[in-house]
């Protein structure tokens, strides 16, 4: 290994560069030259070596001789999945214990070594698993996986997950979200902090063995796949009074305080969060929660729709109705939060006309459109009330051509301030008896739509990625959308051929709705909000200038445009929905500290 990363290295320092055909030639030559049974060596394991070797021994690397410009040109020709941190920011994604749900919905999985609806052999489930389910392993673990496959992580989108987050004890709620701020400010120190956690989860009795824990549990996933145990009677049994985990839960609970410490030390951290999502159903939307989330940081909020038809809801056992929906749309859009949609095709009931239909009222309506749609395809997983509607005949997957052609649909459908995050879950093929199990739908999709010659907007078909781009050739657009409560206005940079290069979304609410509910809004009157603020491109560190757009004033320009829109309005003062990474970036602006947010006025002089 190291005889080829000096031979790299020795390319670097001399001619400056190196491609990925020569790396090639470099790798084939050593593997070619190996004797006995010395292992091969491969692109995907040089970068784990490399930054072993510099941490673990610094002064063997120093002998190596690097030096700042040839690492960096190391990172990138041996960066795994570039794709990963092509949005801007690299993303690491947690998931909180087993615990209790308060729906029963006839799709969802129900594995009780899992939170609701999540299965084992998910990737972010079996990271979970393998620590415990404790946020701060769950992050230190991921963090050295990034850093060691080339990725920039000083800019940290967090992803909770694990079914409803207001079913939790508010306890642990504060306590989870406080620990991946303090595992990302720990900096060096969080390796060593990590190891002394495990060996407590450990001294606890507890494993982190998949076929140990499989075990564990089997007796009671049998009697909840055979109707028996309900999901939460089996939770109880295995993670509540007399378990192990009734006394891990004890002392997984945190305060405000010691939240907002953690907080404060990120503002200026090595790695800074500048997203943190977590998941809920709408039914549990309130004002009141909503303004505990937004304490805890929280910039984007996915709820599951899965349908807007009251009569599938109702077939599925999702007991929510379509008024409380657009309630929910409503506040969160008020709140400033980024709103990510569930929706799912081929519900027990259904059919693709119905669905093409629901969709379109989704991306429609000025009471629903999502800033972001999960659109996933149902499946059938063991466990679930659907596999008796299967076995009587009353249910049936979609064939591949049928499922194909209406996600094409959907697409076309979708307009460009509207961004298709997933169009498959990352359930194994293994867990799903009968349904789609391709996970390159989305290539199918857009190859077929390719094949027509039609126009796409959706925007993540439009982000530039990894790509290049001519700065110079970008232009600005604003495109102006009303909803029930705001007038929205997606300001973006685009390319010629229209690819997405930036964007920034203005909301403008509507007086007469924050008239109505004053009382129990953060907001008040001719407020205007900055709901989110990105720039595509190659992560460029914090304060430094890399390959992509960032860090070249296209973010800037977008805010002062937004300023410009609101006081042109009439607003008063706009607020944004920073998160913690960025308070220090919005402070340079001109923006000030307030309660929920970060607020400029628009009545003086602006930064623009």
């Amino acid at each position: 290994m190291e005889t080829v990363l000096l031979e790299i290295l020795t390319e670097l320092r001399e001619n400056g560069r190196l491609n990925d055909g020569l790396l090639a030639k470099i790798i084939r030559k050593h593997n070619k030259n190996l004797v006995g049974n010395r292992r091969h060596v491969s692109k995907k394991r040089l970068l784990p070596y490399y930054f072993r070797i510099k941490d673990s021994d610094p002064e063997r690397w120093a002998q190596w001789g690097v030096t700042l410009a040839m690492e960096e040109q190391l990172l990138r020709i041996l960066q795994a999945k570039p794709r990963r941190t092509a949005s801007g920011v690299a993303t690491i994604t947690v998931i909180t214990r087993p615990q209790g749900c308060t729906s029963d919905c006839l799709y969802c999985p129900n594995d009780v070594r899992m939170p609701k609806s999540y299965l084992s052999d998910e990737p972010a489930c079996q990271r979970a698993e393998r620590n415990y389910f404790d946020p701060y392993l769950q992050v230190v673990s991921r963090l050295r996986t990034l850093t060691h496959m080339g990725h920039a992580t000083d800019k940290i989108e967090l992803i909770v997950l694990g079914g409803t987050w207001n079913d939790y004890p508010i306890g642990y709620r504060v306590w989870f979200i406080a620990e991946l701020f303090r595992a990302l400010n720990d900096g060096t120190a969080a390796e060593q902090n990590a190891k002394e956690r495990r060996k407590i989860y450990c001294e606890k009795g507890l494993s982190s063995r998949a076929d140990t824990l499989a075990q564990h549990v089997a007796k009671y996933q049998q009697q909840v796949n055979e109707g028996l145990l309900t999901y939460n009677q089996a939770i109880e049994r295995l993670y509540g009074k007399g378990s192990v985990w009734e006394h891990i839960a004890h002392r997984q609970t945190a305060d405000f305080n010691m939240l907002v410490r953690q907080h404060i030390l990120n503002e200026t951290s090595q790695h800074r969060v500048v997203g943190l999502v977590i998941e809920t159903r709408p039914d549990t939307i309130t004002a009141e929660s909503l303004t505990l989330i937004r304490r805890l940081g929280c910039t984007k909020v996915q709820i599951g729709i899965q349908s807007l038809n009251p009569a599938i809801l109702n077939l599925n056992n999702r007991n929510i109705s379509v008024d409380r929906i657009r309630r929910a749309f409503e506040l969160l859009r008020v709140f400033g939060f980024k709103i990510q949609t569930h929706f799912m095709l081929n519900l027990y009931g259904s059919s693709p006309e119905e669905d093409e239909s629901d969709y379109r009222r989704l991306v429609t309506k000025p009471a629903y459109l999502p800033d972001e749609v999960k659109l996933y395809p149902c499946a059938l997983v063991d466990g679930t009330g659907l596999c008796v509607r299967y076995a009587e005949g009353t249910w049936q997957p979609y064939g591949e051509e049928e499922l194909i052609d209406l996600l094409v649909k959907d697409t076309l459908a979708t307009p460009e301030f509207v961004r298709i995050s997933r169009m498959v879950r990352d359930i194994s093929a293994r867990d799903i008896l009968v349904g789609n199990k391709k996970t390159n739908l989305r290539q199918l999709v857009e190859g077929r739509i390719e094949e027509r010659g039609a126009l796409i907007e959706e925007m993540r078909y439009r982000e530039i990625g990894t790509r290049k781009v001519d700065v110079n050739s970008l232009a600005l657009e604003s495109l102006i959308y009303e909803t029930t409560t705001t007038e929205e206005h997606f300001i973006q940079w685009v390319t010629p051929a229209r690819q997405l290069a930036g964007f920034l979304r203005l909301s403008l609410p509507k007086l007469s709705y924050v008239r109505e509910h004053q009382s129990i809004l953060p907001i008040g009157l001719r407020e205007a909000m900055i709901r989110e603020v990105h720039v595509y491109g190659a992560v460029a560190q914090l304060h430094k200038t890399g390959e992509g757009v960032q860090h070249l004033g296209l973010g800037r320009r977008l805010i002062e445009v937004a300023c410009e829109t609101a006081r042109d309005q009439g607003y008063e003062k706009i607020n944004v929905i920073s998160s913690v990474g960025v308070r220090e970036y919005y402070r340079s602006l001109g923006f000030m500290d307030a309660g929920l947010y970060q607020q400029m006025s628009l009545t003086g002089s602006l930064l623009c």
